[in-house]
């Protein structure tokens, strides 16, 4: 379950950027999380939850963004956001595509007393 590991860096990026902003308190963390990053959103909530404690992030509320996967077509420039996982462009059909977005996790925001 890496969704651990994930959540002890993601603490300690926080814990640094309050320092940065000499705040005390985080109060709101907002992640993005892509449906190909192999992160389990209710893993990764629990996780959040039981390692926040005792941090700067005790009782901050955690937001999840889920991001599709998101392709450019390299035969008709189309950008599309892919409802299902077939990946093919859906303006010409084409496989020659590139995922664009929705592979990766990413801390978006924080909020800071």
């Amino acid at each position: 379950m890496h969704e651990y590991s994930i959540v002890q860096s993601l603490l300690e990026t926080c814990e640094e950027h309050a320092r940065q902003n000499d705040s005390k308190q985080v109060t709101k963390v907002v992640v993005k999380i892509g449906v190909l990053s192999g992160v389990e959103p209710d893993l990764l909530q629990t996780a959040f939850d039981t390692f926040k404690e005792k941090t700067v992030c005790d009782g901050a509320e955690f937001i999840i963004n889920h991001q599709k996967i998101v392709i450019s077509c390299t035969d008709c420039g189309e950008d599309s956001t892919l409802e299902k996982h077939e990946f093919c462009c859906p303006k010409c059909e084409s496989t020659q595509i590139k995922v664009i977005d929705g592979e990766d996790m990413f801390l978006m925001s924080l909020e800071m007393e």
